[in-house]
């Protein structure tokens, strides 16, 4: 299983870490290695002290394709969820000032979580809902039409790169409100007010 990340999906998240708008996807990959086993709470790991929370939609790949046109897109997937995009901020930031790749800030062991899965059929896809929770008070709150590139979009250009295989998931980017976790908070995430994860961080 590969796990693809997309970064710089959301206007208004580019905006609030004064990011430049990309021309095309930003693609970046986190190892199996990286997801948060199921009901495990999330630790803060020694090496950073501003952990940030980003919440995407995920999408669950179901067979094997490469080169997808946009318009099979479609075809490659049936299952949406939710997830979280740790990130150790501080550490991406003294990366990218060095012109460094950010694999120790995004990809370290339980920086992914993969919640629940429902039917793509359940939603509209151009506008899935989805908020995440800190604490009981909502500090996401995203939709997917705002998003740069859809979801068949990211497919098709994903897979100009690497073969999609059956059970890789491709996180599709935060919208604005990302922040920092606090040993003891407890995160939810919902898409159209159904819970899809609850993870506690320690």
């Amino acid at each position: 299983m590969k796990i693809i990340c997309i970064g710089r999906n959301y206007t208004k998240h580019i905006e609030e870490l004064n990011s430049e708008r990309p021309d095309e996807p930003v693609i970046f990959m986190k190892p199996d290695s990286a997801v948060l086993l199921k009901n495990n709470p999330f630790i803060i790991p020694p090496f950073s002290d501003n952990i940030h929370y980003e919440a995407e939609i995920l999408v669950k790949i179901n067979r094997i394709g490469k080169f997808i046109d946009k318009k099979f897109a479609h075809k490659y997937y049936e299952e949406i969820g939710l997830g979280i995009d740790f990130t150790a901020r501080d550490l991406q930031s003294r990366l990218k000032e060095k012109g460094l790749p950010w694999e120790k800030a995004k990809a370290f062991d339980g920086s992914a979580v993969i919640g629940n899965f429902c039917n793509k059929s359940e939603l509209d896809l151009d506008a899935i809902p989805f908020q995440l929770e800190r604490n009981g008070e909502i500090v996401q709150d995203g939709n997917s039409s705002h998003m740069l590139w859809k979801i068949d979009e990211l497919i098709s250009y994903v897979s100009q790169f690497f073969t999609l295989k059956i059970g890789d998931i491709i996180f599709t980017g935060t919208p604005a409100g990302v922040g920092r976790v606090e040993a003891d908070d407890v995160l939810v995430g919902k898409i159209a007010d159904k819970d899809f994860f609850r993870v506690k961080v320690k």
